[in-house]
């Protein structure tokens, strides 16, 4: 099944980094265009159904908004975070592959990275 999957934990906590507002962009020609946006829900996914289906070659990104995130959840933050807008860029090569990209964060560090969901 191709498309792209986005998944977010808070491992500081424990569970899934729900309210997280997350955008995924196509990059081309140094301009993006918004494909899909919206927020984790408590099972810790982005559900958009503009994430399924078949995505051209080429660069995207995937902006997580964990300084948000981190606020809304009253954590211990300092007055600037350490963390505040995650950009992830990555590579779509096979557009008949899937892309699932798992998302760990702290207010202090995250992961990223291509999983074979």
């Amino acid at each position: 099944m191709p498309g792209i999957s986005i998944h977010v934990v808070d491992v500081s906590r424990g569970i899934a980094a729900a309210g997280t507002t997350i955008e995924v962009f196509a990059v081309a020609n140094h301009a993006r265009e918004l494909i899909a946006s919206g927020v984790i829900g408590t099972n810790g996914a982005l559900e958009d159904a503009a994430l399924e289906g078949n995505f051209a070659v080429g660069p995207y990104e995937a902006v997580f908004r964990v300084g948000d995130y981190y606020r809304d959840a009253r954590a211990a933050l300092p007055a600037v975070p350490f963390l505040d807008i995650v950009i992830f860029r990555f590579g779509i090569a096979d557009p008949q592959q899937h892309y699932h990209l798992p998302f760990k964060c702290t207010p202090w560090g995250y992961s990223c990275f291509r999983d074979g969901a």
